[in-house]
């Protein structure tokens, strides 16, 4: 039987198609500390007795531990070190993750609100969205109003109002489907999703990055200088540089490296064609830097001097 063939993780080589991975990978540190940032503001409305769901107030302290572990690493990645940058790609992939449920768990709630007309909803941070939408939660709960002028044809009549309430139960999944499919909530879902994706496309950008600074970490400190594979265990993998008996492996720094390769030990350290093409301008490069011109023979140096030894006399 046939084997499936195995799925490759896209490894980009330019971030958006014109910028350097490193450039792209500095834009989205940057992104991604604004972004966390707003914990602090989530914070310091506990203290002015703003309403919040637990689910609020766990996103929150997430996204400090998350900014705390970015600020670490963020001076490290800019020098290109292989540890850190593997660190931050893994904890963006995570992050992407969390944020991803976050954001679905509030849509739904923000939907579920738009959809109940009896302000009942159970959704996550559904109070807080309520008290703050301004348009959820009206005096008077009708689907049309109709103005009648009483009595007719007099000036300065009286106008009467008379409204028609809903009818049906809106707040099951027939209302959260027609609050789902309107014109203005349609927009707003295409906006996260392209705004998902764009973040996921990130995730492959700071992994593709954080492969080129590994493997340029192991050419350099590898003791086998000319060949990226032959201190591996494998042919088809490079020398993990963050092995027990290695500098680089040792405390938890090491232990976590090694981890962290661990997840996807194909991506990391497996070899390819890209690989063998740089290795081959790597080798070459040196070779010809090593390439020394051959030593001529002593009696071709004295030939070519004149100081030879005499012509035999003819006899």
């Amino acid at each position: 039987m046939a084997r499936l063939p195995s799925f490759k993780v896209p490894r980009p080589t330019k971030f958006l198609g014109f910028l350097s991975l490193r450039n792209g990978t500095q834009l989205i540190l940057l992104a991604h500390v604004i972004n966390k940032v707003s914990g602090f503001y989530g914070i310091l409305a506990l203290f002015t007795g703003y309403p919040i769901s637990w689910l609020q107030l766990s996103m929150y302290i997430y996204s400090l531990i998350n900014l705390f572990i970015t600020l670490y690493l963020g001076p490290h990645i800019k020098n290109g070190s292989a540890w850190h940058c593997i660190a931050f790609a893994q904890l963006y992939a995570i992050d992407s993750v969390v944020n991803t449920a976050y954001t679905s768990f509030f849509a739904v709630a923000w939907f579920m609100v738009l959809a109940s007309n009896d302000n009942k909803s159970k959704a996550p941070g559904a109070k807080t969205i309520d008290a703050t939408s301004g348009f959820t939660s009206p005096q008077y709960n009708v689907t049309h109003v109709e103005v009648t002028a009483s009595p007719a044809g007099i000036k300065g009549q009286d106008a009467i109002a008379s409204g028609y309430p809903a009818t049906g139960n809106t707040s099951g999944g027939e209302g959260l489907l027609s609050a789902l499919m309107g014109p203005g909530s349609m927009m707003s879902v295409f906006i996260i999703c392209a705004f998902l994706a764009l973040r996921f496309y990130a995730v492959f950008v700071l992994m593709a990055y954080a492969r080129q600074m590994l493997h340029h970490h192991i050419q350099v400190s590898s003791t086998h200088n000319y060949n990226l594979y032959e201190g591996s265990r494998s042919s088809d993998l490079a020398e993990n540089p963050f092995e027990e008996h290695k500098e680089d492996g040792q405390g938890w720094k090491g232990r976590l490296a090694r981890f962290m390769v661990s997840v996807g030990p194909n991506y990391w350290l497996r070899r390819d064609e890209e690989d063998d093409i740089w290795m081959r301008n790597m080798g070459s490069k040196f070779r010809k830097s090593g390439v020394q011109s051959p030593r001529l023979g002593e009696r071709e140096r004295r030939r070519r001097s004149g100081t030879g030894p005499p012509k035999p006399l003819p006899e």
